[in-house]
């Protein structure tokens, strides 16, 4: 049995459990989440009670030793009582945390080997510095070639499987005009503001821009068809997004938005550094988004197959299996690079 701990800010953190989930054995995974059950996951999964009750929460990073761990906090003492059980119950082979240093360190008190899904950043803190310690694996959604994605004070062994996306990955676009520009927004932040949008088609006569997941009234169960259709891809710097616009192969502006650890900035920066389809903006609100697109036509979707070759979360998968003693991996149960139909459903569009 296999514990998968599923961080519930965005859905990018559940999309990447689900696609790497279809590559393991089937019913072994356990979602642990805030998050409910997703429709088509094939194993079990445990709703955990919040850790945020306390309406004036107190000491909680533990004097700097953790991220979030609110003293007496009845959701919390809930929440790590329900984890606890779950190990006691199930005596699980391996537990991912994806992503909670509190997560990964109870698990390896208890005695269960770990895998920490590492994000992009400056995590240097002491937190980070305890989870990445403790964890007898640690896997990174992004491709080897990718410069500097993650600083740390101590020289951690991290395996870069490649992105992870819910899409599979497809040939990418040639250069060529653009004519169509999709907005990409998620539910984890990053929404472009409406007024800059509407200067962008002030500034591009003939250019449709289409916004998609930058409100609520705007989001979609399915983004595949808005990105199969663009010509640019307008993003933030996310994980999951990046990770679709590549399996689709489109060209893409990055903006990468003001986040915890330097991660989305840390992300665009390794961007810039590489051979793909991007340019890096600084911001959405800009004066010269004509000659932008112009310059945008000559970038060639296809390079995109460095950052997503669609082998992500197989590889991933492979990680888990090797930690959790899983000999062998079962032949056809994922989609290379993305989700059965039926999770994806449910996915969201940019997370």
């Amino acid at each position: 049995m296999i514990g998968y701990y599923i961080h519930h800010h965005g859905m990018g953190h559940l999309r990447r459990a689900q696609a790497i989930a279809a590559f393991l054995p089937e019913g072994s995974v356990t979602g642990l989440s805030t998050l409910p059950r997703p429709a088509g996951w094939q194993g079990g999964w445990v709703q955990l009670e919040p850790d945020d009750t306390s309406a004036a929460p107190r000491s909680v990073d533990a004097n700097g030793f953790l991220h979030w761990v609110p003293a007496r906090d009845p959701g919390m003492r809930a929440r790590m009582a329900q984890l606890s059980a779950w190990i006691q119950d199930t005596d699980p082979a391996v537990i991912v945390a994806d992503v909670s240093v509190e997560a990964a360190l109870l698990a390896r008190l208890h005695g269960v080997p770990v895998v920490t899904v590492a994000l992009p950043g400056v995590r240097t803190d002491r937190p980070h510095t305890i989870g990445f310690g403790v964890s007898d694996a640690l896997i990174a959604a992004w491709p080897p070639e990718a410069p500097k994605m993650l600083h740390t004070d101590e020289d951690v062994p991290v395996q870069a499987v490649g992105a992870i996306s819910g899409i599979p990955v497809r040939e990418g676009r040639a250069p060529g005009p653009v004519s169509r520009v999709l907005v990409l927004g998620g539910s984890g932040g990053g929404g472009m503001d409406d007024a800059a949008l509407n200067d962008a088609r002030s500034q591009t006569s003939g250019v449709e821009w289409l916004p998609l997941g930058t409100t609520a009234g705007n989001r979609t169960a399915d983004p595949l068809p808005y990105l199969a259709a663009a010509d640019l891809v307008v993003t933030h710097a996310g994980q999951g997004a990046l990770a679709d616009v590549a399996a689709v192969g489109v060209p893409a502006v990055v903006v990468p938005q003001d986040r915890p650890y330097r991660e989305q900035a840390t992300t665009a920066e390794a961007l810039a550094g590489m051979d793909v389809p991007v340019i890096v903006s600084s911001g959405f609100a800009r004066q010269d988004w004509a000659a932008v697109l112009e310059a945008a036509a000559r970038l060639d979707g296809r390079k995109w197959t460095v950052w997503n070759d669609g082998e992500g979360a197989e590889r991933a998968a492979r990680v888990i299996a090797q930690t959790a003693g899983i000999t062998a991996l079962p032949a056809g149960r994922g989609l290379r690079g993305g989700l059965p139909s039926d999770a994806a459903a449910r996915s969201g569009a940019g997370a």
